[in-house]
């Protein structure tokens, strides 16, 4: 049994029900879980482990809820910079093509790198495609040494140029080897238990590179085992047109007639949902994830949150993938969040002053959003707040730095409004990821330079 004590913080911020907020507390952690939070006098005075964190802000760890790991190799190319979707999909496709396992691997520790010294302690990747013999395998073995907890979703796309789909043949995969292999990965690596590290997510790509059998089949097993469903959807007006004109549906409902909503279901993005849309997330408890850096990256317009919040639809937050975002900062998603929301308001709203304005998101909503929302659209209730019983899962940032000079009336709002910045410790299951802001899984010189070699013999092919 190991325990960790974080004494003297200066502000812990809970995210429980009741958002409580506590002043120069405490956390005491046993095996991973929360054991007593409050009071620095009332908690146990030694442990194990003992991080000091006076001036320090504590926060719930960060929940990425949807992220292309293997993108990072591919980060503002200049055939990509000034695409939309489609035809940045259909620039990159043949690149990715060349990845190897190696790359898989190499790219899902960047990722996490990213992600551990923004604050992110779960992350959900979607990997769909496999080339050269590329196995989700390889990212699972990857991230076990990151030591950060992975919805790993076995992506796919089986719905080639030649059969009307958007991913050239080379990229995509018969749907018996696809469902064979979701199979295989349920029962070999998912783990449903509290506190798990690891969970199996089936998740084909999209309407336009998948057929609508391999998306029923998908569900069935699915359901059969457990796990959740994951994909991309309403992500740009092309697939609106295209849903239409393949489908006879828009992707909402083209969804509903494969058996694609429910509370095991997360979509990625739904930037174009009108209010029937919405109102069948909310009725059938679909996620969603919403991507604000990569919409706005990929000019795919600005998703309606203020308006799902309010109709109690799940929400959590994603970086995307790096190839549509250039970065993987979580802390810095969150801020695009709350300006991109209120960009949105100003745009509906006819005058800031008047009565009936548009709501503005706050920098508490945004952070919520990256932690209890993402907490519940990963189906997780072990994660998300800072609450007895649950991981011991969170970051700390010092308050003592240039950035925040000014800022400190309100430190919660300061993480949130001002520049993003790293973390100082990131903490997994009670267990020191980044420490004094040092990464302590790999050396960072080493994974950049092994990184950027991977990434230039993959664009050289």
């Amino acid at each position: 049994m190991t325990t960790l004590l974080i004494k003297n913080a200066t502000l812990i911020v809970t995210m429980d029900g009741e958002e409580r907020d506590l002043k120069d507390a405490a956390i005491f952690c046993r095996d991973g879980f929360i054991e007593q939070i409050g009071v620095q006098a009332d908690l146990p005075q030694s442990a194990d482990r003992v991080l000091d964190l006076k001036d320090h802000i504590v926060l719930p760890g960060l929940i990425n809820t949807h992220h292309h790991f293997y993108q990072t190799l591919t980060r503002a190319l200049p055939g990509s910079q000034n695409a939309n979707l489609f035809n940045w999909l259909t620039y990159l496709y043949p690149i990715w093509a060349g990845l190897t396992p190696e790359d898989i691997f190499t790219s899902t520790q960047t990722a996490l790198a990213e992600l551990a010294l923004s604050g992110c302690t779960t992350a959900s990747d979607h990997l769909y495609l496999f080339p050269n013999g590329s196995k989700l395998d390889d990212q699972i073995e990857a991230a076990a040494q990151m030591g950060m907890r992975l919805h790993a979703s076995r992506g796919s796309m089986s719905l080639g140029q030649s059969q009307g789909g958007l991913p050239p043949d080379s990229v995509v995969d018969t749907e018996d080897k696809i469902l064979a292999d979701s199979e295989r990965l349920i029962l070999r690596y998912h783990d449903p238990k509290p506190g798990s590290k690891l969970q199996i997510v089936l998740a084909p790509c999209s309407p336009f590179s998948v057929t609508g059998e391999l998306m029923r089949e998908s569900a069935m097993l699915a359901r059969r085992y457990g796990v959740q469903l994951h994909t991309h959807l309403a992500e740009t007006e092309d697939e609106d047109d295209f849903c239409l004109a393949k489908f006879g549906r828009k992707p909402v409902a083209y969804m509903q007639s494969l058996d694609w909503v429910g509370d095991d279901v997360w979509f990625a993005h739904s930037v174009w949902v009108n209010d029937d849309e919405m109102n069948v997330y909310a009725h059938h408890g679909c996620g969603v994830a919403h991507c604000p850096s990569s919409n706005m990256r990929l000019a795919s317009g600005i998703a309606p949150i203020m308006t799902m919040l309010g109709k109690g639809i799940k929400l959590g937050l994603g970086v995307d993938g790096s190839a549509s975002n250039d970065g993987s900062h979580m802390l810095n998603e969150v801020r695009q969040a709350m300006l991109l929301s209120r960009l949105n308001s100003g745009i509906k709203g006819a005058s800031r002053s008047a009565p009936d304005a548009p709501a503005l998101m706050t920098a508490r909503q945004a952070l919520s959003i990256a932690t209890r929302g993402g907490a519940a659209v990963l189906g997780r209730k072990d994660i998300g707040s800072l609450e007895v019983g649950k991981c011991a899962d969170f970051f700390a940032i010092n308050l003592n730095r240039l950035d925040y000079a000014g800022a400190l009336e309100d430190p919660l709002a300061a993480v949130v409004f001002c520049s993003p910045v790293k973390a100082d410790y990131t903490v997994v299951g009670g267990e020191l990821i980044v420490e004094k802001g040092e990464l302590k899984p790999i050396d960072i010189a080493k994974q950049t330079e092994k990184h950027n070699a991977a990434s230039r013999r993959l664009i050289q092919k």
